[in-house]
């Protein structure tokens, strides 16, 4: 089965290269032509902007790669729960409970002190 959702990479450590070649270029041509001071600073300030957009998609594939390992460890645990249950196991939510107890998201206890 093919991929239903291929993922495209850009190349973020090339586009931040050619962003700062970018940034050398327009320096230049501002040390070189002043009357165009203000055309210049707003283009530098778009490739600045560039750059910290690179870095929050760099923070935000950290995330969903993270996410996707999350939830394939719960349907993992879920799977093996129903497996569990149909083999007639004796406890088949124990894989559920070893999964959010991994994660300490286990609710906690509501019995009576005695």
């Amino acid at each position: 089965m093919t991929n239903p959702r291929p993922h495209y990479r850009a190349n973020l450590d090339q586009i931040a290269v050619r962003n700062q070649a970018a940034r050398r270029m327009i320096a230049g041509f501002s040390a070189e032509m002043p009357v165009l001071a203000e055309f210049w600073r707003n283009l530098d300030t778009a490739l600045a902007d560039n750059l910290i957009l690179c870095t929050e998609v760099t923070r935000l594939s950290i995330e969903l790669a993270d996410t996707r390992m999350d939830r394939a460890n719960l349907l993992a645990a879920i799977r093996a729960t129903i497996a569990a249950h149909a083999d007639g196991e004796p406890d088949p939510l124990s894989y559920i409970r070893d999964e959010l107890g991994a994660r300490q998201l286990l609710p906690q206890p509501h019995g009576r002190a005695s």
